[in-house]
């Protein structure tokens, strides 16, 4: 006698019969799935469900799905909305099954679907009892054969998003039906919407929507559109390279930057001042935020969009590379219960990636954190952030002055720029305040110099700032095709290494392959110089400020790691190359 599916579920997940009960009682009230609430709960997992289900329908379950048996050709008969309303994912399937006798009493043409499309398909669904769509599935596709499996909900919209995406037109061939049509609709669009599910016939409107989608696919932090005289060039920065994505005709330059502002909600009227604004998008399960600034130039405005992932993870300062005796070392100043902590670096050195995963190791609930930014990046939950509007004088200083009123544990200030700002920063460091802030400089020791010409004086830079990180991003080599070599010596003696240090160790190269769009690499990470304020160094800081002589006594007696001898150990660990160390670390 077959088990019903609490017997199952009690059977496999130790699911009490009265919780199961109960699910489907706030289902009669409320609506929504069993399966949705039991998970809600914490009572299950959605596998554990899905499996319970599979013995009950006798259907396999399938958590990874075969993505690279996705058809982009199903993009023509079925629309997107209806496989992800269902929770269904058609996917080629290379085994042999019987044929479905639906599929052997119809012609193609009885059947309703696709005449051409006589093919097996592995149909992964996610709620088996929902019949109806499909068999309208089946009946659109009318394969020659079929197998239903269960998956997850995110392993079904994976597959959809990929086979929709690709089934987009190239970015060369968008731009070629731009020129065969002339047309170039500019539409403005109000909600925020999923780009694979806009099915807009505009060719300018499916231009930039591709480039949107394509940037994000290939982790690009930037999209940059670029107009020169008698040409046009869209690029995209990935990992802090930028690399050319498309030179569409110059006449397409003004319809795709106008598309670009209204989708912004930008004064597309206006050409001669720059602009700023911000576009939320959806590509797949990802929400994007992108911010737009546009600025003129001789030959037309030029854009650039950096693109933000919302969906994505904080990093955790272990995610950040960082080596064991550094972290242990942040560990301990981030606890400390006053002074200045600051982060250095050029723009895109990933300082304020580095203070939102400080932040996000701290914040607990009994401590207090409040941050001053321009922009707010991420929203943290649990901390207090205020954006920079200086439309309205709201400023670095002025946010700060108005936040030491708030009884904060912790301050974060997006950028030290001014000497009131400064001024205000120390007075907290040094009334029992935690203030963590970023400044432009080359290494740590130069930060000093900076606060002295801001006019903070040099002894309360020495009773209040009490560490000094100077930060890189190095591209982390790609770990399916990096290759072993050995280095030249020259190359070795450039970044410094002895030696000793390579006697005994491997080293790797960047080669290119698929996975990392033929770059070598995948992914950055940091590489840190740690300036402890030891005794000798105020001390010094009261006599001189010269950034020289301040490096040369943090070397000396607080034993100071420079980033190149920081890029060595990562060299020598395997994760990046010299090259690389000597391109960010270069004087």
């Amino acid at each position: 006698m077959k088990k019903d599916l609490c017997q199952i579920l009690q059977t496999q997940t130790g699911l009490s019969p009265e919780d199961y009960h109960e699910a489907k009682r706030i289902k009669a009230e409320k609506g929504g799935a069993v399966s949705d609430i039991l998970i809600k709960k914490k009572l299950l997992t959605e596998s554990q469900y899905l499996e319970a289900l599979s013995v009950f329908y006798d259907i396999p379950f399938m958590p990874k799905l075969p993505l690279e048996h996705i058809d982009g050709n199903i993009s023509q008969y079925v629309p997107i909305h209806f496989l992800k309303k269902y929770m269904m994912a058609p996917l080629a399937d290379t085994t042999p099954h019987p044929t479905s006798p639906e599929t052997e009493e119809k012609s193609p043409q009885e059947a309703g679907g696709n005449p051409d499309n006589r093919r097996s398909y592995l149909i992964a669904v996610n709620d088996p009892g929902q019949l109806h769509p499909i068999d309208d599935l089946i009946r659109i596709l009318n394969p020659s054969s079929f197998q239903l499996v269960l998956s997850t909900k995110d392993a079904i919209l994976s597959a959809i998003n990929i086979a929709y995406d690709m089934s987009r037109d190239s970015a060369e061939q968008l731009v070629q039906n731009m020129e065969d049509s002339s047309d170039a609709t500019i539409i403005s669009d109000d909600d925020t919407a999923d780009l694979l599910d806009d099915t807009s016939d505009a060719p300018i409107i499916k231009l930039v929507n591709h480039i949107i989608s394509q940037a994000s696919k290939a982790r690009a932090s930037d999209i940059h559109v670029e107009p020169y005289q008698n040409s046009f060039k869209v690029r995209y920065r990935v990992d802090g390279i930028l690399y050319d994505l498309l030179a569409p005709p110059k006449w397409i330059q003004a319809a795709l930057i106008s598309r670009i502002k209204v989708m912004a909600k930008m004064n597309i009227a206006e050409k001669r001042l720059p602009q700023d604004g911000r576009i939320e998008v959806k590509i797949g399960d990802q929400d994007i935020d992108v911010r737009v600034s546009t600025l003129p130039t001789a030959f037309g405005e030029r854009v650039v969009l950096r693109l933000l992932n919302k969906s994505a993870s904080f990093l955790t300062l272990t995610d950040l590379g960082i080596v064991p005796k550094q972290l242990q070392l942040i560990k301990d100043l981030i606890t400390s219960p006053n002074g200045i902590i600051l982060v250095t670096g050029p723009t895109g050195s990933g300082k304020t990636t580095t203070l939102y995963a400080v932040l996000s190791t701290i914040n607990t609930p009994d401590i207090n954190i409040i941050t001053i930014e321009d922009p707010i990046e991420y929203q943290i939950p649990g901390i207090s952030q205020i954006q920079v509007n200086h439309k309205i004088d709201l400023t670095f200083a002025r946010g700060l002055r108005s936040i030491v009123r708030q009884d904060p544990d912790v301050i974060l200030v997006g950028e030290i720029r001014d000497h009131e700002t400064a001024e205000i920063a120390v007075q907290s460091a040094l009334t029992g305040h935690l203030v963590f802030s970023t400044l432009h400089t080359n290494d740590s020791a130069s930060a000093i110099t900076r606060l002295v010409d801001i006019g903070v004086e040099p002894f309360l830079i020495a009773s209040s700032v009490i560490a000094v990180a100077a930060q890189r991003l190095v591209r982390v080599l790609c770990k399916e095709c990096k290759e072993v070599y050995t280095p030249d010596e020259m190359a070795l003696k450039s970044i410094g290494a002895s030696p000793e240090q390579i006697k005994n160790a491997v080293v790797y190269r960047a080669k290119g392959c698929p996975k990392c769009f033929h770059t070598g690499y995948k992914g950055r990470m940091a590489i840190l110089e740690m300036m402890i304020m030891s005794e000798g160094l105020k001390s010094l800081i009261l006599k001189t400020y010269d950034s020289n002589q301040i490096k040369a006594e943090a070397l000396k007696s607080a034993s100071m790691t420079t980033l190149r001898q920081d890029g060595i150990l990562k060299v020598l660990s395997g994760l990046t190359t010299v090259e690389e160390v000597i391109r960010v670390t270069q004087r």
